[in-house]
């Protein structure tokens, strides 16, 4: 049997692709071990598609970890900074655990690298397991393996107007003029967005005049969008997961921050991807109405960096 390699980081879909090159790194550095990720199960399909993890033991998120083996030889805490993730790996008792510096169970400090508030979110993990391994960890391998099944509209152009919380939502009428713009230069339009979400983007569609063929949202699963957005002609969203799924595949995007800074949590600078911020400093992600930052961004500024048909 293996010696099991377990590493938490039981987040959304951006997180997960933003620790792509960290899981890649773990693989590199520790070929001998299984490699378990504790992580939801909805991610499953991406998981997979990494190519970098042996098993995904489903993990909610600050939940406890469903161990039933023996202690896994070194945990690796992923998930953020906090003494309840050291906790929830300390729980299981490892013979390594590999964190960032800071309180663990019962306020015993735990050994790692310093916490960079202002690092980017890949160059964040890729330092942890660089510094706390002696292996090189590169922030840029981050694509994904192209998906089995094939795009649900192939080479669409695709507008995601959904986010996490209200601070990154850019407005809906914003986003449906973007889509009419789209529409009317020649692109077949896609709007889409999770089961919670189907009346905003129902709504983008309306605005933009686009058939109901268009809709998509709450009728793909994460595989189906991962094939949509791999196949589509360019993707334009606030800072969600999907936008990392563009990242992932190298497809053109537009992406609108306001919050958040992208050089905390934007795209690879080299890759085909367009940003747009008019921030100066962070902001509340988890906020209920949408960032100044991002109300200053116009619907000329984001037609003016679309493709052609």
């Amino acid at each position: 049997m293996r010696p099991a390699a377990l590493v938490l980081r039981a987040l959304g879909l951006g997180d997960l692709l933003a620790g792509v090159p960290a899981l890649r790194a773990l693989r590199r550095a520790l070929p001998g071990h299984e490699l378990v990720l504790a992580a939801p199960e909805p991610l499953r399909p991406l998981v997979e598609l990494s190519g970098a993890v042996d098993r995904l033991l489903p993990t909610g998120e600050l939940e406890p970890v469903a161990w039933s083996w023996p202690p896994p030889e070194i945990a690796v805490d992923l998930h953020g900074n906090g003494p309840a993730s050291k906790r929830l790996l300390q729980a299981l008792c490892p013979a390594r655990l590999l964190a960032f510096a800071g309180p663990g169970r019962d306020g015993t400090p735990v050994l790692g690298p310093v916490w960079d508030p202002d690092e980017h979110e890949r160059d964040r993990w890729c330092r942890l397991v660089a510094e706390g391994l002696g292996v090189p960890a590169d922030p840029s391998d981050l694509l994904l393996a192209a998906p089995a099944r094939p795009s649900p509209a192939p080479g669409a152009a695709v507008v995601h107007p959904g986010a996490a919380y209200g601070s990154r939502r850019w407005p809906p009428d914003r986003f449906a003029a973007v889509a009419r713009s789209l529409h009317d230069a020649g692109h077949r339009v896609v709007v889409t967005g999770g089961a919670s979400e189907v009346a905003l983007a129902d709504g983008v569609r309306r605005g933009a005049g686009l058939p109901e063929e268009a809709l998509l949202a709450g009728r793909t699963d994460l595989a189906d969008l991962a094939a949509l957005v791999a196949g589509a002609r360019v993707v334009v969203c606030g800072d969600t997961g999907t936008a990392h799924l563009a990242s992932a595949y190298r497809t053109p995007s537009v992406v609108l921050f306001g919050p958040t800074p992208p050089r905390r949590w934007g795209p690879p600078p080299d890759g085909p991807h367009r940003v747009l911020w008019h921030g100066s400093g962070p902001g509340d992600p988890h906020g209920e109405a949408p960032d100044p930052a991002l109300l200053e961004i116009s619907v000329a500024e984001v037609t003016a960096l679309l493709p052609r048909p």
